[in-house]
C-alpha cells in the first residue's frame, strides 16, 4: 500500500494556469458521433449538463452515453477487443479500472498532443492510458440523529452495533472491501481480504443492507432506513446540498483516494471525438461546475472554487496526510475473486 504524498496531489493548484480554450486550432473541427461509456444517475446526468450540452454539442457533436455499472461495461471491452471496431468511443472508469483495462490491452496508449488542455493536468491525474477528470476520498458518511457518538472510522462504520441500520453499496464493492481491510487492520492494509471478509459478515449477519446504487443508497440515508455507511466525500457534500440529513468523517485508519476518469478503447470507431470529449471534461468551466454539482475536486489548475465549497470538498492539512493511493496491480489481479467473493454472499 503506498501512501499518496499530499503534495503530489496537490501539486500545482497554486500555479493559477490558465486553461488551454476549447476551441484552439487543434479542434476546429466538428461533427460525427462519440458514444460515452458511463455510470448512471447523477454522474451520467451532470456529464451531459457540463460538458456535453455546452462543449460538444455546439460544435455538431452526437453524443449518445452507453449506461451501466463499470463491470459489465469493462467485460464488454474485453469481450470486443478482438473486433476492429467497438462499440463505444470513450470509457468512465475509475483508477483502478483504467489500470486494469491496460493491463488487459484494451485501451489506447493517449497522444497528448490531441489533448490541449491536459497541460494544465495535475502530475498524479495523467496516465499513459487514461486520464483523472475528478477525485475525492472515501469516508465514513452517517446520520447524526440515528449515530452517536460520531464515527472516526471504518471500524465503527461497519460495526455490527449499528444493525441493520448499516448501508453498503453494491457497485462500490471494490471500494468497499478496502475500506472493511483498512478496519480490519487498522490502516496497515487496503488488501487484506480475508480480514476484509470477516468484518464484512459480520455487518452482513448483523443486518447491513445492501443497495445497487449510489442513488438508492442515498435514499434510503434520507428516510433513515439506514444511517451509516462508506462513501465519496463528494457524494455526501452533493447530499447535503439536496437535504439529507448526513455527516462525513475522515477516517483514523486512512483516506482511500478515488480518482474518477476516461480512457479510450483501442478499436474506438470515433477516437478523434474521443480526445475531443477528453479535452473538454478537463475545461475551466467544466471542472468548476463538477466542484459545484457533485462535490469533486478538480485535476486541472487555475480553477476558482469558493473558499466554503473548498472546505467542504477539500481535506484538511492533517487529513491529506492520510490521502492513500490504491495498490493498483493486486486490484487488478484479484478483482474477479473478490467480485465472485461478493456476489455469493451479498447477492445470493
Amino acid at each position: 500500500m503506498k501512501t499518496i504524498d499530499r503534495r503530489d496531489v496537490l501539486k500545482g493548484l497554486a500555479a493559477g494556469t490558465t486553461a488551454v480554450a476549447f476551441g484552439s486550432p487543434a479542434f476546429a473541427q466538428s461533427g460525427g458521433k462519440v458514444v460515452v461509456g458511463t455510470w448512471g444517475g447523477d454522474y451520467a446526468r451532470l456529464l451531459t449538463k457540463n460538458i456535453e450540452e455546452p462543449l460538444l454539442k455546439p460544435k455538431g457533436i452526437e453524443i449518445l452515453q452507453d449506461q451501466a455499472a463499470d463491470s459489465p461495461r469493462r467485460a464488454k471491452m474485453v469481450a470486443e477487443r478482438r473486433l476492429p471496431r467497438g462499440t463505444t468511443d470513450i470509457q468512465g472508469l475509475s483508477s483502478a479500472n483504467m489500470f486494469e483495462m491496460n493491463e488487459a490491452g484494451v485501451v489506447e496508449q493517449l497522444d497528448y498532443a490531441k489533448i490541449p488542455n491536459a497541460k494544465n493536468l495535475m502530475p498524479t491525474m495523467k496516465y499513459p492510458y487514461g486520464i483523472g477528470q475528478i477525485y475525492s476520498g472515501k469516508v465514513v458518511v452517517y446520520n447524526p440523529k440515528l449515530i452517536n457518538p460520531a464515527p472516526t472510522s471504518f471500524k465503527d462504520a461497519f460495526d455490527p452495533k449499528h444493525g441493520n441500520k448499516i448501508g453498503i453499496i453494491d457497485i462500490q464493492y471494490l471500494y468497499v472491501i478496502m475500506a472493511a481491510s483498512m478496519a480490519a487492520t487498522g490502516g496497515a492494509s487496503m488488501i487484506d481480504f480475508e480480514g476484509a471478509k470477516k468484518v464484512l459478515l459480520e455487518a452482513k449477519q448483523a443486518g447491513a443492507r445492501v443497495y445497487p446504487t449510489n442513488e438508492a443508497f442515498a435514499q434510503a440515508l434520507k428516510t433513515e432506513e439506514i444511517g451509516i455507511g462508506v462513501m465519496w466525500k463528494a457524494r455526501a457534500v452533493q447530499w447535503q446540498n439536496a437535504g439529507i440529513a448526513c455527516e462525513s468523517a475522515a477516517p483514523s485508519e486512512g483516506i482511500p483516494l478515488y480518482i474518477s476518469g476516461f480512457s479510450i478503447p483501442k478499436n474506438a470507431p470515433n477516437k478523434e471525438n474521443a480526445y475531443l470529449y477528453m479535452n473538454a471534461m478537463l475545461e475551466k468551466s467544466a471542472q468548476e461546475a463538477f466542484a459545484v454539482d457533485m462535490g469533486y475536486n478538480g485535476t486541472v489548475t487555475g480553477l476558482t472554487v469558493a473558499p466554503d465549497l473548498q472546505k467542504r470538498i477539500g481535506f484538511t492539512a492533517e487529513e491529506e496526510k492520510r490521502l492513500k493511493d490504491l495498490d493498483y496491480g493486486y486490484l487488478a489481479k484479484n478483482d474477479a475473486a473478490m467480485k465472485e467473493w461478493w456476489d455469493k454472499v451479498f447477492k445470493a
